[in-house]
């Protein structure tokens, strides 16, 4: 994959006011050279976080004409990546299967990077039957799945108390790379990335900031997704990527938003100067192998 040349899919929320979902995705796959096409699932005011807004909803038959619109366009041959986040419903889930089912029928090298946005430490945030679909639908089909911990958790059916659980719900689940955010950090007063392809880990920490503001699992997958479709490798792009999401956060709580304040730090994006930790994992099962 080229990054100048490779067209990216961008089907996840869409905020009026705000950086999250397609907001965050689209401007840093742009900033980082990318042309995208930008499809929302739903359209909110804000993110739900700030209180209640009007939800702006499409109906399953408009949507799925719209996936059929994507198959069918002349230009379909751009595409080089599909990137997917949150969604309104279950049908929109089976919808986008759909598509990246055709974009690969076109090209097998399709990459898709499916985001998982379906929880948090309190639990499932979208309906079950939405997060249900998700992992039957979409999971089988991802190059490389972001689930943060507690999504994961979910989709495996185990509680993810340390790494070694976490990489072993991350091989039960078949995407053979995983990237896990909110992983268990080794530093004190810190948070990683862990990134696994196979039974070897990789985990990127930093220290951990109170009450971030919300999206940075969105920017981490878009900015991840593009270090990988520039050809460096996993490592470095990882290590790029957190030190990109990490810098945009400390940015944004110094100025004190309640929102990831992108335009001002879109240097961070493309130039992080943050320093993240790395580290090599090895599972248990591979340690006693050698």
């Amino acid at each position: 994959m080229s990054q100048e040349t490779g067209t990216v899919i961008v089907i996840s929320s869409h905020v009026v006011r705000g950086s999250v979902g397609n907001r965050g995705a689209v401007f840093a796959l742009e900033t980082l050279g990318h042309q995208v096409w930008a499809l929302p699932t739903i359209v909110l005011p804000w993110h739900p976080g700030h209180g209640r807004s009007t939800r702006l909803t499409f109906g399953e038959a408009d949507f799925d004409k719209a996936i059929d619109d994507l198959i069918g366009a002349p230009w379909i041959g751009e595409v080089k990546a599909v990137l997917t986040g949150y969604f309104g419903d279950a049908a929109q889930v089976r919808s986008v299967a759909r598509l990246i089912a055709a974009l690969r029928e076109r090209d097998p090298d399709i990459f898709y990077l499916c985001d998982p946005v379906m929880g948090d430490l309190g639990g499932l945030y979208v309906p079950e039957a939405t997060a249900e679909a998700i992992r039957d639908n979409l999971l089988p089909l991802a190059s490389l799945a972001t689930p943060n911990r507690y999504e994961l958790a979910w989709l495996a059916g185990a509680s993810l108390d340390d790494n070694t659980a976490i990489m072993d719900a991350a091989l039960s689940l078949g995407p053979s790379r995983m990237l896990v955010t909110s992983a268990v950090a080794m530093m004190a007063g810190g948070t990683g990335n862990l990134y696994l392809s196979g039974r070897h880990a990789l985990l990127a920490e930093h220290r951990a900031i109170e009450k971030p503001p919300n999206g940075l699992g969105d920017l981490l997958a878009a900015v991840f997704l593009s270090r990988l479709m520039s050809g460096i490798d996993d490592e470095k792009a990882l290590q790029l990527a957190t030190a990109s999401v990490y810098e945009v956060l400390a940015r944004a709580v110094k100025r004190g938003s309640d929102e990831l304040t992108l335009a001002s730090d879109a240097s961070s994006l493309s130039t992080p100067m943050a320093m993240v930790q790395m580290r090599r994992l090895i599972h248990p099962a591979q340690r006693r192998k050698g």
